[in-house]
């Protein structure tokens, strides 16, 4: 059996790792206030705590929580990305593509409108039915019909799963004007939450999501070779399938809750981490959390600094490279739109 990270990759693994804790660091020292690295390496170096309450205020309740989540969420983003593309042998499977985010989303906003505000644990817990829900009824409709579900099919149902949910979050956030108060925080994707309830379970569901991810790399890798095989080597694929999707939608669930919909890192993260580690699942997962760790704390530095001291959508900032990205991926390789597996030659 291959090492999770083999020899040759472990340089660059750990270069990532470095890269990611630089920006960890970074991102603690940059932003609005007049807080920078100095203050923030004494902070760190002294036990967390300072005299000065405004650096406490600052650094403590701020700016470290920030970046925590994104840690977490780039780090759960990515890894559930790894395993939909797995599971769907489909190199464009992406929770915000497949309708997981927007499902989320929309959960959580009739949530709020029945019942006129959520604590943080039914908030977490409407975001991860709404993305099970969504990604669910996008596979539905791509295995619908007699055709194969290939992988233009499985976007496709996921873009008209999203657009829907969209536009009934978009109605049901101006309903009213608290309903809307509310949705403005979190719905274009920031970090900056309103509840902070939300950060400990959250980063605990991410935490028991990942581990269920790495438990799950040698059943998906058994899935790459058939389903007879599978079974001959003791596996049972349904399951293993039911699974994975439930593992997706409780990383992309959480993550929603914890920051609202952010698109395009599922399919980045793993791209990136494909194309440094292979082709082997166990490999991809173990570069995207850190590749989806680095991408979200940077996107998030340019969302803060582009128009400071004002914040741009997170979103949008992705958007800027997952966009592209996507339709590079797509006119490189033609036989995607045909493909019966979706699997990359």
């Amino acid at each position: 059996m291959k090492k999770a990270v083999p020899l040759s990759t472990l340089p660059g693994y750990v270069l990532l790792l470095v890269l990611t804790a630089m920006l960890s660091l970074a991102s603690v020292s940059m932003g609005a206030g007049s807080v920078g690295l100095e203050e923030s390496v004494d902070w760190l170096l002294g036990g967390m705590h300072s005299s000065d309450a405004q650096v406490d205020l600052v650094l403590g309740e701020l700016r470290l929580p920030r970046v925590l989540k994104a840690l977490a969420l780039g780090a759960a983003l990515g890894a559930a990305g790894v395993l939909l593309q797995a599971v769907t042998r489909n190199p464009l499977a992406e929770t915000g593509l497949l309708g997981v985010n927007s499902g989320a989303a929309l959960a959580v906003a009739l949530g709020i409108a029945l019942a006129g505000g959520l604590t943080p644990g039914l908030q977490i817990s409407w975001a991860l039915g709404g993305a099970l829900t969504g990604s669910a009824l996008a596979l539905i409709l791509a295995h619908a019909g007699r055709g194969h579900a290939s992988p233009l099919r499985l976007v496709l149902a996921g873009l008209a799963i999203g657009a829907t949910c969209q536009s009934l979050t978009a109605w049901l956030s101006l309903a009213s004007s608290a309903n809307l108060d509310q949705f403005r925080f979190w719905v274009l994707g920031s970090l900056t939450h309103p509840h902070a309830g939300l950060l400990v379970p959250g980063l605990a569901l991410i935490g028991i999501g990942l581990t269920l991810a790495v438990l799950l790399v040698r059943p998906l890798s058994a899935l790459t070779l058939g389903d007879d095989l599978a079974r001959a080597l003791g596996h049972r694929p349904g399951p293993i399938r039911a699974l994975t999707v439930m593992t997706v939608a409780l990383l992309a669930g959480t993550a929603v809750a914890l920051a609202g919909p952010i698109a395009f890192l599922g399919l980045i993260a793993p791209y990136c981490a494909r194309a440094l580690a292979g082709v082997t699942i166990g490999e991809q997962l173990a570069f995207a959390i850190p590749i989806g760790a680095a991408l979200l704390l940077l996107a998030d530095l340019a969302a803060r600094l582009i128009v400071a001291p004002y914040e741009a959508p997170m979103s949008a900032v992705l958007a800027l490279v997952g966009a592209p990205l996507l339709i590079w991926i797509v006119h490189r390789d033609a036989t995607l739109a045909l493909s019966r597996t979706g699997a990359e030659c």
